[in-house]
């Protein structure tokens, strides 16, 4: 049987789902369904603001459901009327059993990690922060656990020195969208052989949590390369930040920092998070072994800018201290 034959339903919410969604569309496959997270307020106004994939699944003329609740009576009636035959899952909610186990030739999930390392809601992110040199994408059978379900493909994809959480996220999501592609492919054709979880040490593990502010405030104290990692590792967004400076009223300013190198260099006198600069050319913050030369950041309330255009029009940086 060809994978366009099956009648399919497309969970998912970001931009990250997007581009397989256009791609099973474009290929010609029966998408007879989309499931999108409900609209929500958001922004001045708090104007209701549509998923990624509600505005691309509306452009491609696609059905689409947004249940707030995944055991509404209603949208498991709906989700039944769709006579799914392949659900695919990808960046949305736990699904109950009712629902993954509906289509019958199951539900699988596409997942930005080489499973089962970085299990969670921030994989990319937590790759790069712990200095990972590999990535990759895994398309996997859901069952009751998050992440946990059998593996069915994967693709590796190098971590670069450069990279950041902006450049794999597009490279990942591009790489992700011709393993749906290949694992729909291969499940219409009963070729795969599904590898299960088991039997894994999990202190092996590295988790991937969902990412707060206040996990991405940059300490000082530790050694430069992790620094440098973590700054890549949250570079566009969510963004590594420190405090800055306090403001006349003694208020904490903070910066948000989306680009460093690191200088090794042996200064046991110096406090980590002492700045230095020039006031012209450059910002550095002393670190465990070295320094951490800034290069694009932006202060609380200004625009992003390069560290040299920052300095012009803020003379005055040699007075302010990074703090710990």
């Amino acid at each position: 049987m060809s994978g366009k034959e099956l009648r399919i339903v497309f969970m998912g919410t970001p931009e990250f789902a997007v581009p397989s969604l256009r791609a099973l569309v474009a290929g010609g496959y029966n998408v007879v369904g989309v499931v999108t997270s409900p609209d929500k307020p958001a922004g001045r106004g708090q104007r209701l603001h549509e998923s990624d994939v509600k505005i691309a699944a509306r452009e491609l003329g696609l059905p689409i459901l947004q249940p707030v609740k995944l055991r509404d009576p209603e949208f498991v009636e709906a989700m039944r009327a769709l006579q799914p035959d392949l659900g695919i899952v990808i960046a949305f909610r736990m699904l109950p059993e009712m629902i993954w186990a509906m289509p019958r030739l199951g539900t699988f999930n596409l997942h930005a990690s080489l499973l089962p390392q970085y299990r969670g809601a921030a994989p990319i992110n937590w790759a790069i922060i712990n200095g990972e040199t590999e990535t990759g994408v895994t398309t996997f059978l859901l069952n009751h656990e998050i992440d946990k379900g059998a593996i069915i493909g994967q693709i590796r994809e190098p971590i670069h020195p450069e990279d950041t959480i902006g450049t794999m996220y597009d490279r990942l999501m591009r790489i992700g969208t011709g393993l749906v592609l290949e694992t729909v492919e291969r499940i219409a054709a009963g070729k795969i052989q599904p590898i299960e979880q088991q039997g894994i040490d999990e202190t092996t593990l590295h988790p991937a949590p969902k990412i707060f502010k206040e996990d991405c405030r940059i300490d000082w104290s530790k050694p430069g390369k992790r620094i440098i990692d973590f700054i890549r590792g949250l570079s566009p967004y969510p963004a590594a930040w420190t405090a800055m400076y306090r403001d006349g009223a003694g208020e904490e300013q903070t910066a948000k920092i989306f680009a460093a190198r690191f200088e090794a260099a042996d200064h046991p006198e110096i406090a980590c998070g002492t700045v230095e600069s020039d006031g012209r050319t450059f910002i550095r913050v002393a670190c465990a072994d070295g320094w951490v030369r800034l290069e694009e950041l932006q202060i609380a309330g200004k625009k992003r800018l390069p560290v040299r255009e920052l300095l012009l029009g803020w003379r005055d940086v040699l007075q302010y201290r990074f703090e710990k």
